[in-house]
Formats: C-alpha cells, sequence, structure tokens
C-alpha cells in the first residue's frame, strides 16, 4: 500500500488507507479482495515511528531491490545524475524564535513533540548540530530540523535540501 502512495503522491497514511477502500486498482495491485479489510493507518504509523525506527531493515530491503533492479536490467549503475530540490516544510514563521531567542533550555522535552525531540538528540551528534557553529537566523518550535531559507529568491520560508541519486540511462531515481 505504501508503495501505492509513494507512486500517487500520497502522502496521509489516512488518505492512502481511504484511497485503497476506493479504488479497485488500487485493491487489485495490494492483493485485497473486495471483502478484505483495508489495514489501519495506524499501523503504518506505529511501524514508521516505532518498530523499524532504528532498524536496519529499511536499508536492507532498499540495497537489494536496487541489486535486483541492476540484475533485471532496469538499473545500469553506470552514468548517475544528482538533483537538489527544496521541500518546503510545514512549519510557520508566525511560531519560530530568531537565534537570540532560541533557548533549548527553556524546553520542556517531555512535553515536546517527536520532531523536537529528534532535533533536540541529534544537536550533540557531531554530524549533525555540532558540525557547525553557524546559528540560524530562525527555528521554528514545531519542525526544528528545518532551516530559515530564501533560496527562491522570493520571501523566505522553512525548509529541507533534498537530493535524488538519478540512473541517467534508464531515467530511475536510485535514491
Amino acid at each position: 500500500m505504501l508503495l501505492v502512495g509513494y507512486c500517487f503522491g500520497i502522502h496521509s497514511e489516512r488518505r492512502l488507507c481511504e484511497e485503497v477502500q476506493l479504488n479497485l486498482a488500487y485493491r487489485w495491485f495490494c492483493s485485497l479482495d473486495l471483502n478484505d479489510r483495508i489495514p489501519d493507518h495506524l499501523t503504518f504509523s506505529k511501524n514508521r515511528h516505532g518498530r523499524f525506527r532504528d532498524s536496519e531493515l529499511l536499508r536492507h530491503l532498499f540495497e537489494t531491490t536496487v541489486a535486483r533492479c541492476i540484475v533485471e536490467g532496469l538499473l545500469s549503475g553506470q552514468r548517475m545524475a544528482v538533483d537538489a530540490s527544496m521541500i518546503e516544510a510545514d512549519a510557520n514563521r508566525q511560531f519560530s524564535a530568531s537565534k537570540e531567542g532560541w533557548d533549548i533550555n527553556r524546553i520542556d522535552v517531555a512535553a515536546a513533540p517527536r520532531a523536537v525531540r529528534e532535533y533536540l538528540d541529534t544537536l550533540d551528534k557531531e554530524a549533525f548540530g555540532a558540525a557547525s557553529e553557524v546559528q540560524p537566523k530562525f527555528t521554528s518550535f514545531s519542525d526544528p530540523a528545518s532551516q530559515w531559507t530564501a533560496a527562491r529568491k522570493g520571501p523566505a520560508f522553512f525548509a529541507y535540501s533534498d537530493n535524488y541519486l538519478i540512473d541517467t540511462d534508464h531515467g530511475v531515481v536510485v535514491t
């Protein structure tokens, strides 16, 4: 079912379950009969945020899939290109703090949302917060891992930078 969501741009697990419930083609793809129950959307969320979060299972699945695609001739693995994109974060400027107003010590970690707790956990890791002395101009309370940017030469917004690796021989996005 998640593959249907990724392919058709259905970002919400709740919406995905509704779409699979109604769309016969999606049901057929997921090997579900008309009388079969659709999995609850919470099943996906609990697995994504809990069971598989610290597991190497998804990495192993991805690497096995890429290797199989190369064996079957769907990927050449020879000529690749990288594409960078900006993805707007679901964060509002009104709910952020300037670098002078952002004080980690004032945050109640126990009451903070999951995204904030994960961000605070990574601040001490060398690959994240400790890697740079630069303090962001603004930090979002709801999504502190997002960055304040004006990269599109318009009004600034919170966003993520994402990179895609593309097999140019077959036009397939690999990562």
